[in-house]
């Protein structure tokens, strides 16, 4: 007699399972499975871009490294080029003054070698000025 009793109980259980299934299992897997489909889809997304974005950062940061070593070159084709342009002009400098100092000497060994004989010529007449002034008083003789 329960088990009479219990037949449209069962009846009545089995199509609320029915309904559940098809009412609200069905529709919220479905749902659960788009919304996990696009979290997965967004997720994707997001590695992609991070990984462009770090792609993009590695490729700017060699062209920051190929541009400092372009600097850097550039720096320095500049330092060498100052460079000898100052040893240049430093020659030209150097070779200047020795040409100075070489027509300075000899200049002064020309005024030297005049005055030696300007000197020369000019001991020999004191000399002589000298002997005539000294010999005629020591002779007697009149100045």
């Amino acid at each position: 007699m329960y088990l009479i009793g219990a037949i449209p109980t069962a009846a009545l259980f089995i199509v609320l399972v029915i309904a559940y299934q098809f009412l609200i299992q069905e529709p919220l897997t479905a749902v659960l499975a788009k919304r996990r489909a696009l979290t997965e889809g967004a997720m994707e997304d997001a590695r992609k871009a991070i990984a462009e974005a770090e792609s993009k950062t590695a490729e700017y940061a060699e062209r920051l490294r190929l541009a400092r070593a372009d600097a850097y070159k550039l720096r320095e084709q500049r330092v060498k080029q100052w460079t000898a342009e100052r040893d240049t002009a430093l020659d030209l400098a150097r070779k200047a003054a020795s040409d100075r100092v070489r027509l300075a000497k000899l200049e002064f060994d020309a005024e030297a070698a005049s005055a030696r004989t300007t000197i020369e010529a000019a001991s020999a007449d004191l000399a002589g000025l000298a002997v005539r002034a000294v010999l005629p008083a020591a002779a007697g003789g009149s100045r």
